[in-house]
């Protein structure tokens, strides 16, 4: 590293010698502009090892857990080296000497969707736990902004990829192609070496659509993702199979297909409202969706649930504070997030597809009393944030 001192400014330049890929240079100018004798400013494992007395050897064998075994006592002088020292590992060098860079990549379509935001929190945390960082690429729903995130995670080398597309047509070829881990968060067509985590949406759908006809409506509509997607497919799936086992007419012009964002949620409402086609009840795809039709229907004097009752899917521990709480289909997230690091961390390239429960939280917004609001999961376990 070089300083050149200009008008009170100073100017860093920074190199790595080859053959010290771990140690810096620092010189400094003397008023007279003249280059003072270089000084090595960062602690290498040639330092580490003479102070702990052994080889530079046996301080990576520590460092990096192996290849050979190290006696207790001599990995003890080297960790107290380590500390004495201030040593910190240079990680490109580890990751060209391991094959492993200790980072995995996760690509969303939008992180502002509440059920997204709640998965990658928990990807994050035992990603941490298991000692590796998450790098994290939000395609803001923009299918061009998603390759870019993919190839650009592929080209640092991640350990492995969790991956939720922004449409039916996931860039699944380009990552199985170069040989990283995939886990896809949501359901694609099954393919040789991809695996995916899933729960049973179309019966998650009907479960929570069942709860809101219990209490007599004979017409619901319903908010829908983008009619291509499979999960949305499979919750409207799951909406007509509730209204055929209550014996409601189903009417396909109470489908509004949208966006899953809180926008997306609002201008379907708008456009049910303009169209005067707003059902007595309404399934939302999403905890998203259900905040911005909740705001339209306010905005028109419309009140949830007395004038229209409301239920959605994948909700989040946020659906409990909403006004009023929202009845809501909840994933188990935490379970889902330890698996997919598992799944990742043991991959062998075979698929593998983990199915998981889901469970119907009850709240207000379908008309229920607050006394009657409850939760309904396995264990009482938190599962997001």
């Amino acid at each position: 590293m070089w300083h050149r001192k200009r008008a009170g400014a100073i100017l860093i330049c920074q190199r790595t010698p080859s053959e010290y890929d771990e140690v810096t240079w620092q010189a400094a100018l003397d008023e007279e502009g003249e280059v003072a004798k270089p000084v090595k400013t960062t602690v290498t494992r040639n330092d580490v090892a003479k102070a702990a007395g052994t080889s530079v050897a046996v301080v990576s064998y520590v460092i990096n857990n192996g290849p050979r075994p190290v006696a207790d006592a001599t990995r003890q002088r080297v960790l107290a080296a380590i500390e004495q020292t201030g040593y910190r590992p240079n990680a490109a060098a580890r990751a060209l000497a391991s094959g492993h860079t200790k980072t995995f990549g996760l690509v969303v379509p939008n992180i502002s969707n509440p059920f997204v935001a709640s998965m990658a929190h928990m990807l994050l945390q035992e990603s941490l736990n298991h000692g590796h960082v998450m790098l994290l690429g939000d395609a803001g729903d923009d299918r061009k902004r998603e390759l870019e995130l993919i190839q650009g995670l592929l080209n640092r080398q991640v350990d492995g990829l969790f991956y939720n597309s922004v449409d039916r047509h996931p860039f699944i070829d380009i990552i199985t192609a170069s040989g990283t881990p995939l886990v896809m968060l949501d359901r694609v067509e099954a393919q040789p070496g991809v695996s995916m985590l899933r729960v049973d949406e179309r019966q998650a759908a009907f479960q929570v659509c069942a709860h809101l006809l219990s209490h007599g409506y004979q017409q619901v509509g319903m908010i829908s993702g983008p009619l291509d997607m499979l999960n949305a497919q499979d919750r409207i799936q799951g909406w007509r199979d509730a209204m055929q086992a209550h014996n409601v007419q189903i009417d396909e012009s109470l489908i509004f297909p949208t966006t899953y964002t809180r926008e997306g949620g609002y201008q379907a409402t708008l456009r049910m409202i303009a169209s005067q086609k707003l059902p007595r009840a309404l399934f939302a795809s999403n905890e998203g969706q259900a905040i911005g039709c909740i705001r339209a229907l306010s905005q028109h004097g419309i009140r949830v649930p007395k004038d229209v009752a409301m239920v959605c899917f994948n909700g989040t521990e946020q659906s409990a504070y909403h006004v009023p709480a929202l009845t809501t289909v909840r994933q188990p997230v935490k379970e889902m997030a330890r698996c997919a690091i598992h799944m990742l961390k043991q991959w062998n390239g075979e698929a593998r597809i983990e199915s998981f429960p889901h469970h119907l939280e009850i709240g207000e917004s379908c008309g229920c009393r607050p006394s009657q609001a409850r939760v309904n999961k396995p264990n009482n376990e938190k599962t997001d944030y």
